[in-house]
């Protein structure tokens, strides 16, 4: 079992890469909307998160704005670096076609663009951040850590979207379903709800006053591990339901493509909490579940999972890290053994697989080849996938040692990569041709 000091000094590592201070949690509060509704784990969750009773009709419609206070943020002559936010809260739809507003934020680079074209958008779809409602990337531009006894936050996805914003690219970020909106739970790595918040999120950049993308614009998606799975899943999904938002590029770090491996990789391991944010997030999207969860999860199991359903990532780190789910049923079994023992979840988790459909615009697959947290062969599956169906893919293994920890072995390629995947993404925002190297396939590690 890893221990917890590992475990902290992971943590440790995540917050001091982005050079964030603590700040109080009471601090999260304040909205142009009225006072905090909420109350998690001491953080007082702004009343802008709260979606009205009554949803406009349109994927990407604009339901309310205002503006973000970015935590790291320097004055210049042309204004504030790396630019000025805008919180957003915006109507997408469901996987079970139900409406739904999604929160996030849209930042207008104070840097002028010098690729070719107007100023092109990226939409950011975040990694884990938890499944508490505090834990919202868009509340982690404001604060990038959030320490108070009760919560451990960190917003380390700041660090790519600054790393945009300096080229001059336009950034919207999704907080995801249910993660600060506070009328749900998070569905966390839910193919469909990840993919419509990702691509609305697009849309309702295109809707404010505030942003100079056009429609004319180039767009492109960026993401990793939770994020690599919800921008592949969009890029499969754009022409589909978004054929209104054409896309130059996709990158997708570490896709968790296929759960059922992830499951196992992930049982026993740094990041065992993510368990119960699937399974919190799965019987809310699909209540069929429920008897099935009711005859294999023990008053223990129960207990975790309400718990989790507040937690951010650091706090599962320090509370659940390296525990097994076999702790959690009445059998003894784990998670991934009850998958096996019931078809009814392994046809619910085969729906869940990215790779079945063909993305209708470049895409750039990277992991880690030591990651055993998100495992790397089912990520470079996807890509394999993707090839054989005729896609232009990009694929690049990230060639490090593994260190023992399955956090920092999939957050280490996530920092050695980045700049790459920055640079591919800028090169199609600018009209450059992508190429494929599936030809290369066999010989990729």
């Amino acid at each position: 079992m890893p221990s917890r000091p590992r475990t902290l000094a992971a943590a440790v590592t995540v917050a001091l890469a982005l050079g964030a201070q603590a700040v109080p949690a009471a601090a999260a509060t304040g909205s142009a909307t009225g006072s905090a509704t909420e109350v998690s784990r001491g953080v007082e969750i702004p009343a802008f998160y709260t979606p009205p009773a009554t949803l406009p009709g349109a994927d990407g419609a604009l339901i309310r704005s205002e503006p973000l206070r970015l935590a790291l943020s320097l004055p210049s002559l042309g204004g504030p670096l790396p630019g000025r936010a805008t919180r957003l809260m915006y109507k997408s739809t469901d996987a079970n076609g139900e409406p739904v507003a999604v929160t996030g934020a849209y930042i207008e680079p104070t840097a002028k663009w010098r690729g070719d074209g107007p100023r092109p958008l990226v939409a950011l779809a975040p990694g884990t951040m938890g499944q508490g409602d505090q834990c919202a990337a868009s509340m982690a531009l404001e604060h990038p850590l959030t320490l108070n006894g009760e919560t451990v936050s960190v917003g380390y996805e700041d660090l790519s979207v600054y790393r945009l914003l300096l080229r001059g690219v336009a950034v919207v970020v999704t907080d995801y379903v249910g993660l600060g909106t506070t009328d749900r739970l998070h569905t966390y790595v839910n193919r469909v709800d990840g993919a419509h918040a990702v691509l609305d999120a697009v849309r309702a950049a295109r809707l404010l006053d505030s942003a100079s993308v056009t429609p004319d614009s180039r767009v492109g998606l960026f993401g990793y591990s939770q994020g690599g799975g919800a921008t592949a899943a969009a890029a499969e999904l754009q022409p589909s339901y978004a054929p209104d938002v054409e896309l130059a590029g996709t990158y997708s770090g570490a896709p968790p493509a296929d759960l059922t491996e992830v499951t196992e990789a992930i049982d026993g391991g740094d990041l065992a909490g993510a368990l119960g944010w699937s399974l919190n997030g799965f019987l809310q999207a699909e209540p069929s579940l429920r008897p099935i969860a009711e005859r294999y999860i023990s008053t223990a199991g129960e207990e975790a999972l309400k718990d989790l359903s507040t937690m951010c990532v650091g706090d599962a780190l320090f509370g659940y890290g390296g525990d097994s789910s076999t702790e959690w049923t009445k059998t003894g079994q784990s998670i991934s053994d009850v998958i096996g023992a019931e078809p009814t979840l392994r046809a619910f988790l085969d729906e869940q697989r990215i790779g079945k459909l063909k993305p209708g615009s470049p895409v750039r697959v990277a992991t880690g080849v030591s990651d055993d947290l998100v495992p790397h062969e089912q990520s470079r599956r996807l890509a394999v996938d993707w090839c054989r169906k005729g896609a232009e893919v990009t694929y690049d293994p990230v060639v490090l040692p593994g260190v023992g920890s399955g956090l920092l072995n999939h957050f280490a390629p996530l920092l050695a990569d980045q700049g790459k995947a920055i640079s591919w993404l800028t090169d199609r925002l600018s009209g450059k041709p992508a190429g494929s190297n599936c030809w290369s396939m066999p010989a990729q590690p």
